[in-house]
């Protein structure tokens, strides 16, 4: 193990992995909030765009979205995120599949959270003249990811696990990596422990943490 240690630069791909999922989690947030809004939408159609997204993106491999964004977006439709270094390319495309992708699941997330919300809520917001959006940004929303805030942590964990998908586009992280050290040295189990190490960090304080949190802001009914 340290050998490994000492002959690669272990750290700096676990950060590269860190800011791939800092960087996929905000974009699943925002994506997920935008289509949960779009989802209880009372018009029909952005009801329709809501429930294909979801519906799509939630059931395409997160590889195939991989692959897709380097040979189908990048050289077929020429659409590259970074014109001057093809593994900063690459690594952004992997940010924004896992932001799509994983939007699927915090839209659903969402929509959970506001079913939890008792309707009479919702009617009196509407009693007081407010408009979808004020309803949804002053009442529901905050409300909905109090509410949900266990499955989102359960989704933003399978995110950064998820992360080493984008090893198949050769995304700087620390799969990337793992797959170059077994390369050089052979599947041993070191290599093994040494990457497992390095995602149970990542991960179990952030478990520990949404469970914690889920429990505080839980509602008293």
């Amino acid at each position: 193990m340290g050998e490994i240690l000492s002959n690669y630069d272990v750290l700096a791909a676990f950060w590269g992995t860190i800011k791939l999922s800092l960087l996929g989690t905000f974009g699943a947030l925002v994506l997920g909030t935008i289509v949960a809004v779009l989802r209880l939408s009372p018009v029909r159609v952005f009801q329709w765009i809501g429930s294909w997204y979801v519906n799509t993106f939630r059931n395409t491999p997160l590889t195939l979205l991989m692959v897709f964004s380097i040979l189908g977006l990048t050289f077929i439709l020429g659409l590259q995120l970074n014109t001057q270094d093809l593994n900063s390319n690459a690594f952004r495309w992997a940010a924004v599949m896992l932001a799509v992708y994983h939007g699927a699941f915090i839209c659903e997330a969402l929509r959970s959270g506001v079913n939890t919300v008792p309707a009479g809520q919702a009617e009196a917001a509407r009693a007081i003249g407010l408009t979808f959006g004020q309803s949804m940004q002053h009442v529901l929303l905050p409300q909905a990811f109090r509410g949900s805030i266990a499955p989102i942590g359960s989704t933003i964990i399978a995110l950064i696990k998820n992360s080493t998908v984008a090893a198949v586009i050769g995304g700087g992280e620390a799969a990337n990596l793992m797959s170059t050290v077994i390369e050089n040295e052979g599947s041993r189990f070191s290599v093994f422990l040494v990457f497992a190490i390095g995602f149970v960090i990542l991960t179990l304080p952030l478990g520990l943490f949404f469970t914690s949190m889920s429990r505080r802001l839980a509602v008293k009914r």
